[in-house]
């Protein structure tokens, strides 16, 4: 068989395989790496209410389903911190499986599958009319584990879970080049201090959003305490991790956390290093430790590079 006459037959099994995906009951979606959106078939499109339009994100068709209370079934005071939860668990690791509610009452089992250029294939069945003896048990004991993983204040992965994703990374060989940053918040105390705990509480959830969309789906952020953060940054070399640092800065730069006090902007500090294959966890933040102990005494609302 030619070159040309394998190309044929590809296109033609593409073409017959999109064709069965549109016909099944099955719900399945497309991601990019960007978590965008690239398609959806009719059953996906149905129980979701969306429509692929190649800029329509997975954290927009959330807020679009909890909105208009479509969709998704989304149990939540507030969205913001929904979404950055399940941030803390969407796309790191290759495969995942849970289920999940929909707003008609019906109950699926979504797969998740993640391939190395970060695309995720998304494939849901129905499975409402399973048997459902111990389903509030399991639905108990997946929230109980959730809320182990997430800091409370900002929705992102706690100390315990942060500290977990990157053992796991600096063991993996997928994410490899690794990065990671500690960031720190400039001046935090003086917030609280001025301004009360309530004004330093918005700051840190204003920071955490900032954090999280400025980083990637696969990678980790976590609230390590305090005004300290992590971010885990696998597959991504050093000129990359700084390209992505530098514009976390200039967002947090342009925030305004503060609704009553909208003149009042803030800024952090960084330290960012590149793990060495065999580092432990350990030694790997005690260099970060170094590099952000080194921003703050060179003044600060900048990153520097561990030695």
């Amino acid at each position: 068989m030619s070159d040309m006459q394998g190309l044929q037959v590809q296109d033609e099994l593409a073409g017959i395989l999109l064709g069965m995906h549109e016909e099944s009951p099955l719900l399945v979606a497309l991601f990019d790496a960007q978590d965008v959106l690239r398609y959806a078939n009719r059953a996906f499109r149905a129980a979701y209410a969306v429509q692929p339009d190649g800029r329509l994100s997975w954290s927009d068709m959330m807020r679009d389903n909890y909105a208009h209370r479509r969709g998704a079934f989304i149990e939540t005071q507030d969205i913001e911190a929904w979404i950055a939860g399940v941030h803390s668990r969407r796309g790191k690791t290759a495969h995942r499986a849970f289920e999940a509610d929909l707003c008609d009452g019906r109950w699926i089992w979504m797969t998740e599958s993640i391939q190395q250029q970060g695309w995720m294939l998304c494939v849901a069945s129905d499975i409402s009319n399973l048997r459902q003896e111990g389903r509030a048990l399991r639905q108990a004991h997946v929230k109980a584990l959730a809320a182990a993983n997430t800091d409370a204040l900002t929705g992102l992965s706690n100390r315990r879970h942060g500290l977990h994703l990157l053992d796991q990374a600096l063991l993996d060989s997928e994410p490899w080049p690794l990065c990671v940053a500690l960031l720190d918040l400039d001046d935090f105390k003086q917030i609280n201090d001025s301004l009360g705990h309530a004004a330093g509480d918005l700051a840190l959830i204003d920071f955490a959003r900032q954090l999280q969309a400025g980083s990637r789906r696969e990678d980790g952020c976590a609230r390590l305490g305090g005004d300290e953060f992590l971010l885990i940054l696998p597959a991504a070399g050093l000129p990359q991790a700084q390209a992505i640092i530098e514009r976390l800065l200039e967002r947090v730069r342009k925030a305004r956390p503060l609704p009553d006090h909208p003149e009042l902007g803030y800024h952090c500090s960084v330290g960012l290093a590149q793990a060495s294959w065999g580092e432990n966890t350990e030694t790997l933040l005690c260099r970060a430790d170094a590099a952000l102990y080194g921003a703050k005494l060179a003044g600060r609302n900048r990153y520097v590079l561990a030695e």
